[in-house]
């Protein structure tokens, strides 16, 4: 049996059906982008926090002041709220909240335990 002419022709593309499938997927990149900006601000409060908390151990084992030891050793965006706790001697715990992008709900914070021997 023959293929009739009529159906072996090429499939005709429509003008602007690149531009429509470019908008349907451009909300979904946007969002991927996002989520992967996001993961970076976590990431790079986890690794404030932890300088943080081993400047703050640090300083204690000294007997300096390890709040301002960990301030120090803090970006700007993360020395809002920055917490510092004693655990034992040496020992501190440091917690910063998570930077969010607008429109995302917080994220909680990050959290860090540094050690050192007390000095004399």
């Amino acid at each position: 049996m023959a293929i009739p002419p009529a159906c072996r022709s090429a499939p005709r593309s429509s003008p602007g059906q690149a531009s429509v499938e470019l908008i349907a997927v451009l909300p979904l990149l946007a969002l991927l982008l996002a989520a992967l900006w996001q993961l970076a601000l976590v990431g790079y409060a986890e690794w404030g926090v932890s300088a943080a908390a081993r400047a703050a151990a640090r300083a204690e084992a000294v007997g300096g002041d390890p709040v301002a030891a960990a301030r120090s050793h803090l970006a700007g965006t993360l020395r809002r709220g920055v917490r510092v706790d004693p655990l034992a001697e040496g020992a501190v715990r440091v917690a910063v909240r998570i930077p969010t992008l607008p429109g995302v709900p917080g994220l909680g914070h990050a959290r860090a335990t540094g050690h050192f021997e007390p000095q004399s």
